[in-house]
């Protein structure tokens, strides 16, 4: 889309002087308000939302899609935590159904990649008593001894809230150990909504929406990173989707530290809420344009493929998302679980770079800070083919 596409937003007579409004903003590059937002939700079409979300993508990141060669450790499914949406985790009376990694096992799993470039390891999954404070130092320690330049993105508020409490130490001061141990950034988990009625119905017990919110404003405080989601699409109102961007908003405001924002769709299969219907690819649609049209502040909307599958990924490019998130390996069982389009989520550097190009936007390989590490708009994967290139294994 371009500037002239804007123009005939601006001049279409069937809008509503609403949306034409918020059109104008966009083309002068201004904040929209929570109740224009809600006003998209309800009465916005979805090819105007697309004009306008793409106008903001290609005006702050061109036409670049960015990617990272990243994977994914679970440490546990076993969870003190009961969320009605979830059909990963198992309880602690349900241990012979799940998994607890010890240090060593997850360490020997990072040593798979030795040699391998990838340059981050996502760490995350259940909630458990013995993961505890010291668990996670002494891993961090072994894993940037082991190989200091990969990038540890781990573990969030809902994870830290209860390790620090356990640990009787105040979130500044946990936040402070886990960074001296080599945390560099946190992934965006745990928002779910943060609505207290919806929340407590959805994910009772886990840290508040106040407690989520407070962990990542001192980790950027601290100079760190971070990023953020919001599970969609289950039992909220529009409205409640709204309040939830507008605390990320003037969060990102004051300290500036998201990186991304990540839609997360409420899949239904195998957990408490499998009556409740999910949304369709036109919502999701939507709902990453509204999140790009709302979020001025945010760099970059991801939409994680594997969820959504490779098609509404590809689609979801034209309505403001310009990340997709990992490459090669990414054997996350967390969303398969719940009935993720991808089973199998794998895909090589090639596959996923002709996923982008096909769509006629620009391959990015990233770092997790959004350093740019190679363009593959005219990369001939003939030679890597030559010598041998290697791709990651799957972690089982």
């Amino acid at each position: 889309m371009n500037h002239n596409s804007i123009e005939t937003v601006l001049l279409d007579k069937n809008l509503d002087a609403d949306l034409k409004e918020i059109a104008k903003k966009v083309s002068l590059n201004e904040r929209i308000s929570d109740a224009e937002c809600n006003h998209l939700f309800d009465k916005a079409p979805l090819g105007y939302l697309g004009v306008l979300a793409n106008y903001i993508r290609e005006r702050k990141n061109g036409n670049n899609t960015y990617f990272n060669r990243n994977f994914h450790v679970e440490p546990t499914n076993i969870c003190v935590y009961t969320c009605t949406f979830c059909a990963y985790s198992r309880l602690i009376k349900q241990r012979e159904e799940g998994w607890e990694l010890s240090i060593e096992q997850i360490f020997d799993n990072i040593k798979k990649y030795d040699g391998i470039p990838v340059t981050e390891v996502h760490i995350t999954g259940g909630v458990v008593p013995k993961q505890d404070f010291a668990f996670y130092t002494e891993l961090f320690r072994k894993i940037k001894s082991h190989r200091p330049d990969l990038h540890i993105k781990a573990l969030t508020p809902v994870e830290y809230h209860y390790i620090f409490k356990k640990a009787k130490l105040s979130y500044e001061e946990g936040m402070r150990s886990m960074i001296e141990a080599g945390l560099d950034s946190m992934p965006g988990g745990g928002a779910e909504i943060f609505y207290p009625e919806i929340r407590d119905q959805i994910a009772g017990g886990k840290c508040s929406a106040e407690q989520w919110l407070e962990l990542h404003e001192i980790f950027h405080k601290m100079g760190k990173r971070s990023n953020a989601t919001m599970l969609y699409g289950h039992i909220e109102s529009y409205w409640h989707r709204v309040d939830h961007l507008r605390q990320l908003r003037e969060l990102q405001d004051k300290t500036g530290g998201f990186q991304t924002f990540i839609p997360l769709k409420f899949r239904n299969k195998n957990n408490q809420l499998s009556h409740v219907p999910e949304v369709s690819a036109i919502e999701d649609l939507r709902n990453y344009a509204i999140s790009r049209i709302y979020l001025d502040n945010f760099d970059h909307i991801k939409a994680y493929w594997p969820m959504i599958g490779r098609t509404l990924a590809q689609l979801s490019m034209a309505f403001g998302v310009d990340d997709i998130d990992g490459t090669i390996d990414d054997s996350t069982k967390i969303y398969s679980m719940a009935g993720a389009e991808e089973q199998s989520p794998t895909l090589s550097t090639e596959e996923l770079v002709n996923m982008i190009k096909s769509v006629g936007r620009r391959p990015i390989e990233r770092d997790t800070l959004y350093n740019e590490i190679r363009d593959y708009q005219d990369y001939d994967f003939s030679n890597d083919k030559k010598i041998g290139f290697l791709e990651l294994p799957v972690i089982q």
